[in-house]
């Protein structure tokens, strides 16, 4: 079954709210040792993914790695005092304690939609690479 771009959209979109979802419930009501500490900032960047790729369908081909290098900058920025001097909102979506585990989790987040990106462009390169 061939999906159009709009399908796809929707798909991507979907699983965007579907995952930011989870994200909250996990935010908000999970206080454990494995799933909001680490599960949860796999799942940061498998959502944010998720979200870009509704935006960016096609291109550029590798998505996922800005991705994962947008949540390593965000994670980064902890090491300075920037969380404190933006406002509320900004604060939590910048967190304030670095931590390197949150690196190696935002790398399987990486690794995941990059394994998904390779998926989905080996099927476009197939289909439009001439018979050998």
């Amino acid at each position: 079954m061939k999906l159009n771009d709009t399908k796809k959209r929707l798909l991507y979109a979907a699983a965007f709210a579907l995952l930011f979802g989870v994200e909250t419930v996990i935010a908000l009501f999970v206080h454990d040792r494995f799933v909001r500490p680490y599960l949860g900032d796999v799942l940061a960047v498998v959502t944010v993914y998720c979200g870009a790729r509704t935006v960016f369908l096609n291109k550029p081909r590798f998505l996922s790695a800005w991705v994962t290098a947008l949540a390593f900058v965000v994670e980064l920025l902890q090491l300075t005092d920037l969380s404190e001097r933006v406002g509320s909102v900004f604060a939590v979506i910048l967190g304030s304690t670095f931590d390197f585990a949150d690196l190696l989790c935002y790398a399987v987040g990486g690794v995941i939609t990059a394994a998904w990106d390779y998926r989905i462009y080996r099927k476009t390169y197939a289909k439009t690479r001439p018979n050998s």
